[in-house]
């Protein structure tokens, strides 16, 4: 499923529909930019292992295509999914030119610049913090952004409740110099983003 866009050379995942590859990533596939990286870093072989490398290599090609969804509009906000098409990397697709504030994007930024401390991902993450500041934010909350492609429409009043729970705790982790969250050694996140101590952790915590 792993493809590379011409000419950039943008690495993604496509879907496999019924035996044949439809050459489109969904944001939501951007959560894999992560789970890759945290499987090279626990590999039993060790990170140094090829398979660790080769998951760690795809996860950070992944999750450059994730940013440059959003580098690429307008806006610098995301569309829903991007299709591929050859020659010309990568397209809005015709139906998914909105954003719903999904996190999985900055979910994958938190999780490599945790493991790898790189500046980059928390450069990428800023920027994708202040065009949701400047295209998403209301008087009271955020809206959803019905067109990534013009600057000025108005807003959906609509605010999923994972944007909170995910999207703004994702960004703001990246940013905080001082957290205590240690993806590797003490913390678990469930699915909505809430730091969880490791189960080990606890039991020596209450003996």
């Amino acid at each position: 499923l792993a493809q590379k866009s011409t000419p950039s050379g943008l690495s993604y995942i496509a879907d496999l529909n019924g035996g044949s590859l439809d050459h489109k990533m969904d944001h939501l596939v951007c959560f894999m930019g992560g789970s890759l990286a945290l499987g090279a870093y626990t590999n039993p072989d060790g990170l140094d292992s090829p398979k660790a490398q080769r998951d760690l290599k795809l996860a950070k090609a992944v999750t450059y295509t994730c940013y440059q969804m959003y580098a690429r509009q307008p806006t610098g906000i995301a569309p829903e999914y991007v299709r591929f098409v050859k020659g010309r990397d990568m397209e809005t697709g015709s139906n998914a030119r909105f954003y719903i504030l999904r996190p999985e994007t900055v979910e994958s930024l938190f999780i490599l610049y945790q493991l790898t401390g790189d500046p980059v991902y928390r450069e990428w993450g800023w920027e994708i913090f202040q065009a949701i500041e400047k295209h998403c934010r209301t008087e009271i909350a955020y809206g959803s952004l019905p067109d990534v492609g013009r600057t000025t429409v108005k807003l959906e009043d609509r605010m999923e409740s994972f944007f909170l729970a995910e999207t703004m705790k994702y960004l703001y982790l990246l940013q905080d110099p001082d957290t205590p969250i240690d993806i590797l050694n003490t913390h678990v996140f469930n699915t909505e983003a809430h730091p969880l101590k490791k189960l080990e952790l606890v039991k020596q915590r209450l003996n």
